[in-house]
């Protein structure tokens, strides 16, 4: 075994914390960080992996911080999913709370959430694994089947499949356009209810 694999195979044995709700491991091509007493920070550096559950992220750097191993902050061509929901996602950059379960991704961002065919992207997206609830925020397109929609802030309901649009938005089912100023679509059934300044156009 030569001394990079041998580096790697200890950093991840190293890395397997066992917690009362979880099982925490990561790997890297190199790792810095020390333990003080409210200090405790371990950097990932070189094609970094962290597992914590369900949730997966491969990153170039990856900083690992606060009591218990709490937080989780990844940089650098970040992609990652959550297994038992078939969610995937890449973003410039994640933050990720272990005890909330929430993810932040910010800058160029998308999930496609396999499951229910949903394609979403954002420069902005807050994930809440415990609710299965998504925020998009800033240049939001999402797109599922023939459908496009477009807005500046989304609220997407998984387990309901329900998409909520405001700040400017615009729904395209084939060649029809639908604009109002709040809109909420069934993403199961493709309908949507319109509120406000409502506008748009059907073709026959």
């Amino acid at each position: 075994m030569n001394a990079r694999r041998m580096a790697l195979v200890t950093l991840f044995l190293l890395g397997a914390l066992s917690l009362p709700a979880d099982t925490f491991t990561f790997k890297a091509d190199r790792m810095t960080g020390g333990r003080a007493t409210g200090k405790e920070t371990t950097v990932l550096i070189g094609n970094a992996y962290v597992k914590s559950d369900n949730l997966v992220v491969q990153a170039e750097r990856i900083e690992i911080f606060g009591k218990d191993n709490q937080y989780v902050d990844c940089s650098g061509k970040v992609s990652g999913r959550e297994e038992e929901k078939q969610i995937f996602f890449t973003t410039d950059r994640m933050r990720y709370d272990r005890k909330t379960k929430i993810a932040v991704l910010e800058g160029n961002s998308s999930m496609e959430d396999k499951k229910n065919e949903v394609v979403a992207r954002g420069r902005h997206i807050e994930y809440n694994q415990n609710t299965d609830v998504t925020i998009f925020q800033i240049s939001v397109r999402l797109f599922k089947d023939n459908m496009v929609c477009r807005s500046e802030h989304a609220v997407y309901k998984r387990e309901e499949q329900l998409l909520d649009l405001s700040g400017f938005p615009v729904v395209f089912k084939k060649e029809d356009e639908f604009r109002a100023d709040r809109i909420r679509v069934d993403l199961d059934t493709d309908d949507v209810v319109m509120e406000g300044s409502v506008s748009g156009s059907i073709k026959e």
